[in-house]
């Protein structure tokens, strides 16, 4: 099932609800902003009251999205909040809207939830089966985080930040036959991110090193785990056909916590089945020592700078699976000398790796591909 077209219906139909509306909107009257909280099978929503309205209508609807029909609506009166215990597996894609006796706001924000009672962090838990994008092995490929981005490489595949790309950038690239993956830090804390308030004192760890903008994050946390559930539930919203969550090897890093092996198993692999039951595909970045226990659970690999390092070998697993290696190095002598970069892509295209030789800075200001 391809949940991320079913999120678009259900957005589509929202905005036409909106449009066919009797009630005129008023300049003043601006759209609520909603928040959802989840804990096990009790899912809590708040929203900011507006000035000059007199109450709330709640709109939610079942996902995946069954049609029209499926959307229902509360009249919530004038409070701003309420909550409700569902079932295991519930999921719903909720939007408020305001009014007073004349007129009716925009839709607010429209969030997603699924509630789940089963442990959100198991080192054993079976990967998740369905249908979702599966990159192909050797696939031409972009990565680009920052600066405006490039839409005209001859690639089959972008890889873009998910909070500074807009659904239109996301759609264009869509447009033209190429594939979305959206990239998210999972075990890190980002000063500049818009959910940064969310993180507690007692889960930012350690400075990364080269980064001095970024924490390592207590991934054994159930508060971090939920904040990742959201971003998640962001890129669904966004269009995006995959996802790159970085930083996924805390373990082998001075993150400041006790966290060991099995930990960071236990959330990598609840990174990817949670991507898996929203219908997104999801890179493993970074730990490559885990690679044999992962495989089954990812649909290819990011990786930096393994032919720099030597450390290629490692990655060689997701090619026997059927799944591509995704491959960025940044030594300049790549690019200054044509015999070292002739002899790297050699050995990149022999292994079927997709290499691609960048700025570290990923914001487009050099590229060159081996494929």
């Amino acid at each position: 099932m391809r949940t991320n077209n079913n999120v678009m219906q259900i957005v589509l139909i929202l905005v036409l609800l909106l449009i066919n509306s009797s009630l005129a909107l008023a300049d003043d009257l601006k759209p609520p902003i909603i928040l959802v909280t989840q804990e096990e099978t009790k899912v809590s929503l708040t929203w900011s009251p507006v000035p000059n309205a007199s109450g709330y209508q709640l709109f939610y609807a079942p996902f995946p999205f069954t049609g029209p029909e499926s959307i229902k609506s509360v009249d919530m009166g004038s409070t701003t909040s309420g909550s409700i215990e569902l079932w295991d597996g519930a999921a719903f894609i909720v939007a408020v809207k305001a009014h007073n006796d004349a007129n009716s706001s925009d839709f607010s924000n429209i969030e997603l939830f699924i509630l789940s009672k089963a442990p959100l962090l198991d080192p054993d838990a079976p990967p998740v089966t369905g249908d979702w994008y599966k990159p192909p092995v050797a696939i031409t490929w972009q990565w680009q985080l920052k600066g405006e981005v490039n839409t005209n490489h001859p690639a089959k595949l972008y890889d873009i930040d998910l909070f500074n790309s807009s659904p239109s950038l996301i759609n264009t690239l869509k447009a033209s036959g190429k594939k979305v993956i959206c990239y998210f830090s999972a075990g890190s804390f980002e000063d500049s991110r818009e959910d940064k308030d969310k993180f507690k004192a007692a889960e930012l760890g350690n400075i990364l090193v080269d980064k001095p903008d970024e924490r390592w994050l207590d991934i054994r946390s159930h508060n971090v785990a939920e904040i990742m559930i959201s971003r998640l539930n962001l890129a669904l919203l966004k269009g995006c056909d995959g996802v790159e969550p970085d930083n996924m090897d805390a373990y082998a890093n001075n993150s400041g916590f006790d966290i060991n092996a099995r930990d960071q198993l236990a959330f990598n692999k609840f990174i990817a089945n949670e991507a898996h039951k929203r219908g997104l595909s999801v890179g493993l970045k970074n730990d490559m020592e885990q690679t044999p226990d992962l495989i089954n659970y990812f649909d290819f690999s990011v990786n930096e700078q393994c032919h720099e390092f030597h450390e290629c070998n490692m990655l060689t697993g997701f090619i026997a699976n059927g799944k591509p290696v995704l491959n960025a190095e940044y030594q300049q002598s790549y690019l200054d000398n044509p015999v070292e970069r002739q002899a790297l892509c050699d050995s990149s295209n022999g292994a079927q790796f997709s290499t691609l030789i960048l700025s570290k800075d990923l914001d487009d200001s050099r590229r060159f591909s081996c494929f």
